[in-house]
């Protein structure tokens, strides 16, 4: 066991690596974020937006601005011809928790950055910053778990960025919109947020479990 968390650990420190050389997906997931958050700051100028508004925004400004960054792991292991070498040296098991631990620390570091930009551009706060900065973890977990085995499947395709999105977008729907909803909730107070905790929560254990079980089959063929 321990043998097995070491390779991921490995694993997360050679993406981070690289991730840190070339700063590409970095580089794409801040630009985008600040970029996207600028335009809708100077769009909604002076107005007073509801929290549903808010709510939407943020989540959307956090999909497209980490969907290029969440599928450059995979991609990078093809075009750099280290795939190869992770299928005989490391486990199946090993790549998928490794990759997901990387997805997660690159929407970690994209929340970082984009929530307190956010709070102040936008003069917006939550009633309840406990239960946003919950819908955000939750919400990003969720994120990172769906597009991991699609990163996977789509590495080897001729138009990565293009099919990536297109796939998942309908696997997003269903942890996209509880988020939305529960991040409402967060800005604008209220006790009625646990069923959507409840779907945040049982989404990626879902989409993990059977991502864990496919994995091998989509990586090795």
């Amino acid at each position: 066991m321990s043998l097995w968390v070491n390779s991921v650990i490995a694993l997360v420190v050679k993406d981070v690596r690289c991730e840190l050389r070339t700063r590409y997906g970095l580089n794409a997931l801040v630009l985008f974020a600040i970029i996207t958050l600028v335009v809708v700051g100077l769009t909604a100028g002076q107005e007073l937006l509801s929290p549903s508004m808010h709510a939407s925004l943020i989540w959307i400004i956090i999909l497209f601005s980490s969907m290029q960054a969440l599928a450059s792991s995979f991609i990078r292991e093809e075009e750099s011809r280290t795939a190869q070498t992770l299928r005989v040296f490391a486990a199946p098991s090993v790549v998928f928790v490794g990759k997901l631990v990387f997805s997660i620390l690159l929407l970690a570091f994209l929340l970082v950055i984009l929530i307190p930009l956010y709070i102040v551009l936008m003069d917006v706060s939550p009633q309840s910053l406990l239960r946003f900065v919950l819908c955000m973890a939750l919400g990003s977990f969720g994120l990172a778990s769906a597009t991991t085995i699609i990163a996977a499947m789509v590495s080897k395709a001729t138009v990565k960025g293009a099919l990536f999105a297109v796939l998942s977008f309908p696997l997003l729907l269903p942890v996209l919109l509880p988020s939305i909803a529960a991040t409402e909730i967060a800005f604008k107070g209220g006790d009625e947020m646990w069923g959507y905790l409840k779907v945040l929560i049982a989404y990626p254990i879902v989409v993990i479990t059977l991502s864990f079980l496919l994995f091998e089959y989509v990586w090795n063929e």
